[in-house]
């Protein structure tokens, strides 16, 4: 594997954090329609990824990171502190964005080119 598919593949995994966050403190700001701007955001990122990078690898980075950073954000602290409540929209969310990770990652990646025409033995 070369070094810059590696440095594709970190980059990814940092944008699905990102998105992870920020994703998190959307949904639960703005319930409606945050839910859906996070899940759009994520499919987005992980669906382009893995366009760009031309393998299913490249949805997998950013699902890897968005569900660290999403777990990490649902424990609670010593002090009680979370950012996920118990409710719909968080539960949309967890949920949501792991169907939406597995549904970029087991997407074909379009069709193939056609072979020309011939007959076999030629």
């Amino acid at each position: 594997m070369r070094a810059g598919r590696l440095a594709a593949y970190a980059l990814l995994f940092v944008l699905g954090a990102v998105v992870g966050v920020a994703g998190s403190l959307v949904q639960g700001g703005f319930f409606p329609a945050g839910l859906l701007l996070a899940l759009v955001g994520a499919a987005g990122l992980f669906y382009g990824g893995s366009r760009v990078i031309g393998t299913r690898a490249g949805a997998v980075a950013p699902a890897a990171g968005w569900l660290v950073v999403v777990m990490l954000l649902t424990a609670t602290r010593p002090e009680g502190d979370f950012i996920f409540g118990a409710g719909l929209g968080s539960y949309g969310f967890l949920l949501g964005g792991m169907a939406v990770a597995v549904m970029c990652a087991t997407l074909g990646q379009g069709p193939q080119p056609s072979a020309p025409a011939a007959r076999l033995g030629k």
